[in-house]
């Protein structure tokens, strides 16, 4: 089997790196597994007989790359090879080569290649060392695992079962399901940062949101996730299908279906046409937010988590059920989780922003388009999020409705978000307009001193001018003195 040029360059020169210090090397597990399946990967497992830390050290001096610490519990060393795709984790033998292999998680991975001073660009079926039938799981399509005990020896494979599942579109081996239900508790021991790193590559697959229904199945989703517990059975007023548990995950689903990444089951092409996309959304959902997370990511991470407060905040009003300030109460909720996992400050704010702002694309108009004046406080108050916030916003009304879904209210929604989009690239749009005045010019012109006052004006005059209600100085002067007047003049001391 052909090895990516690249990649068969990057091995060659390890060999002959490792051959000269006399290092027996193989290349193990997901790269291997890949290549036989005719994919790629830019992550190269390698297991060395010397000390892993030492050799990986060596390896990230000899690159000028990056030297990580990613696992600590089976002593994994990362090199990131600079102004490159490509990730060398390195570890050291257990054993010889097959008793290394029976410690590792799954038959699939339990698969070698001896690297050599004449390794060259391919794998020789033969030369590849299998103890455990992994290329007849391959070929079966089925994630097996190793033995019984591979969860209690590491509870982050409990995540990667399904995570590997999911990106090779293979199903997870009956007895090894049993084990993942049976051992799911432990999960709650990995260290965060483990966890967040295989949610996320789990969350960044097409088709995430029917995973975590198994995950659901399985007992990982909740035990990640206690906080989501209380969800499971919250009824919500006529207008939802679902209780609030399943609304939260098939709202990560319709979020893949609104970014054009997978099809829904409650999706179709009439529905999906309505929706604003571009090349420059496209972009701006694939940008990076932390190490391993998207903008893709970071939303369906916010759809999983957006009605996470419903159930403690639940009341009867006249016999309809109300969640009055869910989505605060619900940020700071996420805020939490986030920071039990580890997650980066720049993440935490994204999703705390976009959860407590969920609601908020449909209270900027009831009647018509939103007024400028509305799209600026919007993107004044969020940001940029206030993109990521429309788009949420989308992915809840769709898996509110599901199959009962209003066309005419949906396309209404639709069009109201192309156009606060449209409003908010434009050079001229109500976000992006030109200071006609600042701060030291308003003292000046009302004779008023440096305080509070001075800012209220300068945003008061920022919203009239996003109106079109001010466009010039002379205007500007006129309306602020005004306001001053109204405002400030006449308040009581």
């Amino acid at each position: 089997m052909s090895i990516k040029p690249e990649a068969a360059r990057l091995l060659t020169e390890i060999s002959r790196l490792l051959a000269a210090r006399n290092i027996r090397a193989y290349i193990v597990g997901g790269f291997i597994r890949d290549t036989l399946l005719g994919g790629a990967t830019a992550d190269i497992d390698i297991a060395v007989d010397a000390d892993a830390l030492e050799v990986a050290a060596g390896a990230a001096d000899y690159y000028k790359g990056k030297y990580v610490p990613l696992d600590d519990l089976n002593l994994v060393r990362r090199v990131i090879i600079p102004d490159s795709e490509w990730h060398l984790d390195f570890t050291t033998i257990k054993g010889d080569i097959k008793e290394d292999l029976a410690h590792r998680d799954f038959t699939i991975n339990a698969l070698a290649y001896e690297l050599g001073e004449n390794f060259q660009t391919g794998i020789e079926l033969k030369l590849v060392i299998d103890p455990f039938a992994g290329r007849r799981d391959l070929e079966l399509k089925l994630v097996r695992a190793l033995n019984d005990n591979i969860f209690q020896d590491d509870a982050a494979r409990l995540l990667r079962a399904l995570r590997i599942a999911a990106g090779l579109g293979f199903n997870i081996e009956s007895s090894t399901e049993k084990l993942i239900l049976r051992d799911s508790q432990l999960i709650t021991s990995v260290a965060g940062e483990r966890v967040r790193e295989e949610f996320l590559r789990l969350l960044a697959l097409p088709g995430a949101g029917k995973r975590l229904f198994q995950m659901d199945k399985l007992g990982l989703l909740t035990a990640l996730f206690p906080e989501i517990i209380p969800a499971k059975g919250v009824d919500q007023p006529r207008a939802h299908v679902f209780d609030v548990f399943e609304h939260s995950i098939q709202t990560v689903s319709a979020v893949e279906f609104v970014l054009r990444e997978a099809d829904w089951e409650y999706g179709n092409e009439k529905i999906r046409s309505t929706i604003p996309w571009s090349e420059k959304l496209e972009s701006y959902f694939n940008r990076v937010i932390g190490y391993g997370s998207t903008g893709k990511t970071i939303l369906k991470l916010s759809a999983l988590l957006h009605d996470i407060a419903k159930p403690q905040t639940k009341f009867m009003d006249e016999g309809r059920a109300r969640f009055l300030g869910h989505q605060d109460e619900g940020a700071a909720v996420a805020v939490s989780i986030m920071e039990r996992l580890r997650f980066s400050k720049r993440e935490i704010q994204l999703v705390e922003l976009l959860i407590k702002n969920h609601l908020r694309p449909t209270q900027m108009s009831h009647e018509g388009m939103p007024s400028n004046r509305a799209i600026y406080r919007f993107f004044r108050d969020i940001g940029e999020a206030g993109i990521d916030t429309l788009f949420l916003s989308l992915a809840d009304h769709l898996a509110a409705r599901a199959a009962t879904l209003d066309i005419d209210e949906w396309q209404w929604h639709a069009q109201m978000a192309a156009y606060v989009l449209e409003k908010h690239f434009e050079e001229a749009g109500p976000t992006s307009q030109p200071r006609i005045i600042d701060g030291r010019e308003i003292m000046e012109s009302l004779g008023i001193p440096a305080g509070p006052a001075v800012g209220e004006l300068l945003e008061a005059l920022k919203e009239a001018q996003a109106d079109g209600e001010v466009r010039d100085k002379s205007k500007a002067i006129d309306y602020l003195k005004q306001l001053y007047h109204e405002r400030y003049k006449n308040t009581p001391n």
